[in-house]
């Protein structure tokens, strides 16, 4: 038997622009992803954009009703900043503040906890249209709208998050080409990332100074850097992927500073963002609370085995190789590696040089393409999600034994939601989704919370038995 604290959150995980829908309606203005797929929506998985999200926004309260079926007591979610800020700042949208209201008000009713994040790669594209977060007046406006959630909602939310994996939009939208504005851009996206960091910090000052009697953090997805061999080359590649991959934004959000390593390369490769002192000291002296950790594979690399290109954009892969371990344990369906002892070698991380800082997982999870042919009866028999879970929890029980400070698991996603680039291709909801009538299906329901509480939920963490 396996036992979690009676306290220990179970929950799910969600994002506005991924979940909501209305994308245009009551007010609420385009984000990125709107823009984005109006202007070439051929980028989009079968053509399917955000507008053809799971309608959280109309069927909030049946919704909330299917939480706490599945034994949710916590459900992450994030607010849209251009429905709060049609324009991106200045008046509020009224018609936001009711909808988030009444969101908050119905999970507590239920004894659903409410996370909330503020910011899930979804740009106003107001904002935007000013260089979004290569701009340095976006940082302001960004913390003038997280401060009016905090206004607004912190006398019942009493967990919040600055940032969704910020390192993601730095990556994806300056570095890769796969998320707007699709750029590769070096210098641009170590700007991106400096300013991330200062708007997580500067959200983090102002929520302190209300003094709400809550707790502030920022979730990253932290994947651990396993070195090809004990080679020293094969050593400092992996070194170097975790400056990068992990300490980039983990290093300032908790510790308030970047690593002098990574300083050290950026200032190489003539890449030092705009700064000033007193932006560094509030990066300093505004630091987290506590943890959200997304946690999906792990990061395997070795030393190059050929010189970089000295004429191609900067990448961190300039340091090293990805390497494919033989043998590894594979999602084919996303072609990601298992490997369920990462979320136990990042625990242990966070408990030994982290300070134990407060954390939970705030995402983990299996994507599966097609999976209509586990359909028994009008049900998912998604049985490899259920080891899935069970294989990461046991990991998570283990380093918890063994003092890390994990107060939580939530697992992505609760409804099958729309993925960014991805469309519906990959299903990772608890419930499942039909698109074409938006009816909701819970998964595999046999033993429902009697017996491994995540065949349909959690059973707010009490006694596992396996």
């Amino acid at each position: 038997m396996i036992k979690f604290k009676d306290n220990f959150y179970f929950g799910s995980a969600s994002s506005a622009t991924q979940s909501e829908g209305a994308w245009n309606e009551d007010g609420k203005g385009k984000n990125i992803w709107d823009y984005w797929f109006e202007t070439e929506s051929f980028r989009f998985h079968n053509g399917v954009g955000p507008q053809d999200t799971s309608t959280f926004y109309k069927n909030y309260k049946s919704d909330i009703q299917l939480l706490k079926e599945t034994g949710h007591n916590s459900f992450r979610f994030s607010i849209s900043w251009s429905r709060m800020f049609p324009k991106g700042y200045g008046e509020v949208n009224p018609k936001a503040i009711e909808f988030y209201n009444n969101v908050i008000n119905e999970l507590l009713a239920n004894g659903i906890e409410p996370f909330v994040n503020l910011f899930h790669f979804d740009m106003p594209m107001c904002m935007q249209e000013i260089g979004g977060w290569e701009n340095r007046e976006v940082v302001n406006h960004y913390a003038d709208f997280a401060k009016t959630c905090f206004t607004l909602f912190g006398d019942r939310v009493k967990r919040w998050f600055t940032f969704n994996e910020p390192i993601v939009h730095v990556e994806c939208g300056y570095l890769l080409g796969y998320h707007y504005p699709y750029k590769v851009d070096p210098k641009g996206a170590v700007q991106v990332a400096y300013h991330t960091a200062l708007a997580s910090a500067l959200a983090t000052k102002y929520y302190k100074e209300l003094k709400q009697d809550g707790k502030i953090g920022i979730i990253l997805n932290l994947s651990p850097c396993y070195p090809r061999s004990e080679n020293k080359w094969d050593v400092k590649a992996g070194f170097i992927a975790d400056l990068f991959a992990n300490r980039s934004f983990l290093d300032p959000a908790v510790k308030g500073k970047f690593p002098e390593e990574l300083v050290e390369i950026i200032k190489k490769h003539d890449l030092m963002p705009e700064y000033t002192t007193e932006d560094l000291e509030i990066i300093e002296k505004n630091t987290v609370d506590f943890l959200g950790v997304n946690y999906y594979q792990p990061r395997r690399v070795a030393a190059r085995a050929s010189l970089p290109n000295p004429e191609a954009p900067f990448m961190p892969e300039y340091y090293y190789d990805f390497y494919v371990m033989p043998g590894r344990k594979i999602n084919p369906h996303r072609g990601w590696e298992i490997y369920e002892k990462g979320i136990y070698d990042l625990a242990i991380n966070i408990r030994d040089n982290y300070g134990n800082i407060e954390w939970l997982i705030t995402e983990n999870g299996m994507g599966v393409e097609g999976e209509e042919k586990f359909l028994v009866d009008g049900v998912i028999q998604d049985d490899y999600r259920i080891e899935f879970y069970k294989d990461h929890l046991r990991w998570l029980h283990k380093a918890i034994e063994e003092g890390s400070n994990c107060i939580g698991y939530q697992v992505w996603t609760f409804i099958d939601n729309w993925s960014w680039l991805n469309a519906y291709k990959n299903r990772y909801g608890l419930v499942s989704l039909n698109l074409k009538t938006q009816e909701r299906t819970i998964r595999k329901v046999e033993d429902g919370l009697k017996n491994y509480q995540i065949i349909r939920g959690f059973n707010y963490g009490k006694i596992f038995s396996f």
